[in-house]
């Protein structure tokens, strides 16, 4: 009369799963990501040299720049989201919603303001003749630190301290946030330091040295990264064996 039921057993985790679980992207993965926004940077710069637009940041910084986080933007979204935390709770629409709230507005637009604010430490002038021009470099910056954060964090405020405030990546994923983030950050900084001196070059005004410091800085953050991901998986793979 009585029925024997079969004792299903539980699916066993793939590397996959536990790679989602803990952060971790598998480095082509991780490599193919930053290659994504690489290569948009400089589909964005290329456009606005030899395409319509037919400037450089030389020329027109307002106008680069404004093609730069328009053209790079939407890519880190659409890439950075499909990395996002706890994939089984947190829905790719809704990652994509809150990277692109954080660029301008909702709960994180006073990050793009403290960008702006840091624009005026590095040197921006006040006046409304640079307001473009101070407005396009924050949004930049933001693409590059404030974006990718959001979608993969969220509102994880423990995360965002972890990556920001204390610089203590744990895993693949922070690696590739937190380097490029810190990378553009550090190189508008050094970008800024010509800016004083009485040379006279046309690329001494803002937001010209600082752009090109942020770009390389955000260039060797990505290389870094992949660096310290491909050591990370060659280390884990070593205690495996």
């Amino acid at each position: 009369m009585g029925e024997t039921r079969k004792k299903t057993k539980p699916k066993p985790k793939t590397s996959d799963d536990e790679a989602e679980a803990t952060g971790e992207l598998a480095s082509p993965h991780a490599f193919s990501l930053h290659l994504a926004c690489g290569l948009s940077l400089a589909a964005a710069l290329w456009i606005a040299r030899a395409g319509g637009e037919s400037v450089d940041l030389v020329s027109d910084p307002s106008r680069t720049l404004r093609l730069v986080w328009v053209i790079e933007c939407p890519i880190a979204i659409l890439l950075y989201s499909l990395a996002r935390e706890r994939p089984a709770q947190t829905s790719y629409i809704r990652a994509v919603v809150r990277g692109a709230l954080a660029l301008p507005a909702g709960r994180f637009a006073f990050r793009a303001m403290v960008n702006a604010l840091g624009a005026i430490a590095l040197g921006a002038p006040v006046g409304t003749q640079y307001l473009a021009k101070t407005i396009n470099w924050s949004l930049v910056m933001s693409t590059w630190t404030v974006v990718p954060a959001a979608c993969v964090f969220g509102a994880s405020w423990n995360s965002w301290q972890r990556i920001f405030a204390f610089t203590k990546p744990i895993s693949s994923i922070d690696f590739m946030i937190c380097l490029p983030a810190h990378g553009a950050i550090i190189g508008a900084w050094f970008g800024a330091w010509p800016m004083p001196l009485d040379w006279e070059r046309p690329w001494q005004e803002w937001p010209i040295c600082v752009s090109y410091g942020a770009m390389i800085g955000y260039l060797v953050g990505m290389v870094a990264s992949l660096g310290f991901i491909l050591l990370r998986h060659g280390h884990d793979h070593v205690k495996v064996d």
